[in-house]
């Protein structure tokens, strides 16, 4: 199959993109209620596309799938008339407009997408889960809510940069909340924790753990503790389970070192924050690219810079303003 053209839609496209999403729309079972999709008009279309945009896909001009962008929500994108050309089923439309309209949320300065999906259509609500958005609860019986909320990614410069983005990070955080951190030695974690730290407002000094394992850091400021775990040193989940950490995870932030693939047992709401090191001095042996040509004042700058990427797991972060908070844009 040739490539796939996914292009913004606007109030040009909207006799195309209503003809998509009539036959797309007619084509499915029949439901009750019925689906009020089969009544858009090139009219209704244009307006929603004036609005708030959409995407159009085609393949060697022809078209064969659309969906309408929601913009009603503060800092969400929403997806409406996700239609695919029922002549031409699972050649991958869906998931290129899903994709596309991802990157569009991420360009708008959203912090995560919500879509509504009939419960009474199973293969598609699996199609949205396989692409982990979340069913939100916020729907009925029949019309179920799903939403997503986007990853990012955020250079920093030096440790104080690091501490200062956990720092925000922190501001968002309540008890209950799990953190799992992942990195090379050295990349920075007991840094970030650092930060957090700071910015729950919790008793000092924060080191890493790694041969007390766990430490517990009590609020001063009558808000979470912080149960900071280093699992460098375990080899299983099991051996996490013996830390007896379900005894304070629902009351404290937990942040777990060396985490990934042990700790997400521990709670199904998480974030997971991964950094590494983007550039080291030359002859480091913990750095990932040695800064060739960079002059030698540069080089200790670049030396410090991190890369830290977060993603979230579970209903807790849907509609949480992760992106904008820590990326510092407005939706």
């Amino acid at each position: 199959m040739h490539a796939l053209d996914v292009i913004e839609a606007g109030p040009e496209h909207a006799e195309v993109v209503a003809d998509i999403i009539r036959r797309s729309f007619a084509a499915r079972p029949v439901l009750d209620p019925p689906s009020t999709a089969v009544d858009e008009t090139a009219e209704s279309v244009g307006e929603a596309l004036a609005t708030a945009g959409g995407l159009l896909v085609e393949r060697r001009g022809r078209p064969m799938g659309a969906l309408l962008f929601d913009e009603s929500r503060p800092g969400l994108l929403g997806l409406r008339r996700v239609s695919v050309d029922p002549e031409i089923q699972s050649r991958g439309v869906a998931s290129a407009m899903v994709g596309v309209a991802e990157d569009t949320a991420e360009e708008r300065g959203k912090d995560g997408i919500w879509l509504h999906v009939r419960s009474e259509l199973p293969d598609t609500v699996r199609f949205w889960e396989r692409r982990k958005y979340v069913n939100t609860g916020r729907g009925g019986t029949t019309l179920l809510e799903f939403g997503k909320t986007l990853w990012l990614a955020r250079e920093t410069h030096t440790p104080e940069d690091t501490q200062a983005l956990a720092g925000r990070l922190a501001t968002l955080l309540r008890r209950g909340d799990l953190l799992v951190l992942s990195g090379d030695l050295g990349a920075g974690k007991t840094t970030f924790t650092q930060g957090l730290a700071e910015g729950l407002g919790v008793r000092g000094p924060i080191t890493s753990p790694t041969f007390v394992i766990a430490r517990t850091h009590p609020s001063t400021v009558d808000g979470p503790g912080l149960v900071h775990v280093d699992a460098y040193r375990l080899g299983s989940a099991a051996e996490l389970d013996d830390l007896d950490l379900d005894a304070s995870v629902d009351t404290s932030v937990t942040v777990v070192e060396w985490g990934q693939g042990i700790a997400e047992q521990l709670a199904p709401n998480r974030l997971h924050v991964h950094l590494e090191r983007r550039h080291a001095r030359p002859g480091d042996p913990l750095g990932t690219r040695d800064p060739l040509g960079v002059a030698a004042g540069e080089a200790d700058e670049l030396a410090e810079s991190r890369v830290l990427t977060i993603r979230s797991y579970g209903p807790r972060w849907l509609g949480v303003p992760l992106r904008s908070t820590l990326l510092g844009t407005t939706a």
